[in-house]
């Protein structure tokens, strides 16, 4: 069976727009990946970033009523920075609007700078700037749908609408620390292979290995599953392709650096002079898989073999709107024929 693809959205901020445009961008984006027929389609969550435009909850309930068969969730929502009440409010609503389609992935990490997230948590009332641990979190969001035990200081604290269950939920990560509490959960596990450095096929693995079943009904997945993140750029010609991605490291590069910005074009990136900190930086990314159809799709069906990756998530951030469509639906039609060819073998 072919491996699905689906799209991750940072919803960037590019050169010479702005930054509002970047939401209108993913809800056409979404509109014509449902087209290509991606699987998925998640939204991640940034703050205090002038190169991405944040807002998971209004694109999710957007991008949801605008198409009819993508699942569309968070990839994620940074459970330091939210009240498990309101999450759970949130995600029961978005579920009881859009039955069925709705991810919930949450994540460990702060998805702001230190000021920032400062700035977050004061929202979050009186006692935000206390560290939690993620399972506390965890525990509190099911808490508010399932019901807390007697005597918890929360119990009869629920998520309205009450007839609507949660809907699944991911574990994200780049890192083993992800990946242990994916299976430790017994929910399924996204780990971010374009932002982390570590080999994600040995992640994976751990996740697999280590996986337990919930519980608790309707907690996780009876089996595990997992989703691979990957950047990737794909033009008719080799060497827009490889333009393309250019510019799509050297935002990489300024974020990784702390001083985002928005994408830059091609044109700017080839004039850009590289210091030596940036140059080490690029040497350093995790890699971006770039090139013709014929090119990529070979590079990405042997990633989810050797990994073992359940789905392939595809995250591509190119400048002009017209380019980035075009890269997501060449990979999506050279994908299709590759499993259809797979399909008529033999022992098809």
């Amino acid at each position: 069976m072919t491996v699905p693809l689906s799209v991750l959205d940072l919803s960037p901020v590019t050169t010479g727009s702005p930054p509002s445009a970047a939401l209108r961008r993913s809800l056409d984006l979404a509109r014509a990946a449902e087209g290509f027929g991606y699987h998925r389609y998640w939204v991640a969550e940034h703050h205090g970033s002038p190169a991405v435009v944040s807002a998971p909850a209004v694109l999710i309930a957007s991008i949801a009523a605008a198409t009819t068969t993508l699942r569309v969730g968070a990839g994620g929502i940074m459970l330091p920075q939210h009240r498990p009440l309101h999450v759970a409010e949130t995600f029961r609503a978005l579920e009881a609007l859009h039955p069925g389609r709705i991810d919930l992935g949450v994540g460990r990490a702060p998805g702001a700078d230190g000021r920032t997230a400062t700035a977050l948590r004061r929202a979050a009332g009186p006692d935000g700037d206390r560290a939690r641990d993620v399972r506390e979190d965890l525990a509190d969001l099911h808490g508010h749908v399932e019901g807390f035990v007697p005597g918890h200081p929360l119990a009869g604290v629920t998520a309205m609408p009450t007839d609507v269950p949660l809907p699944p939920v991911w574990v994200l990560g780049s890192s083993d620390h992800g990946a242990q509490l994916a299976a430790e959960q017994g929910t399924g596990f996204a780990h971010a292979g374009h932002l982390g450095t570590v080999d994600p096929a040995d992640v994976l693995e751990r996740y697999r290995r280590a996986f337990t079943p919930s519980a608790r009904p309707g907690r996780g997945r009876p089996t595990p599953y997992a989703v691979l993140t990957v950047a990737v750029v794909v033009a008719e010609r080799a060497g827009r392709a490889a333009e393309l991605a250019h510019a799509a490291t050297l935002a990489a590069v300024r974020s990784r650096l702390g001083a985002p910005a928005p994408l830059p074009t091609p044109q700017e990136a080839a004039a850009h002079r590289w210091t030596l900190a940036e140059r080490h930086t690029a040497g350093r990314l995790p890699p971006l898989v770039a090139g013709t159809p014929g090119e990529v799709v070979p590079q990405l069906a042997g990633l989810a073999a050797r990994t073992g990756a359940d789905e392939l998530m595809v995250v591509t951030e190119v400048h002009d709107p017209a380019e980035r469509t075009r890269s997501y639906e060449l990979l999506a039609r050279a994908w299709a024929d590759r499993g259809a060819a797979s399909a008529g073998g033999p022992n098809g």
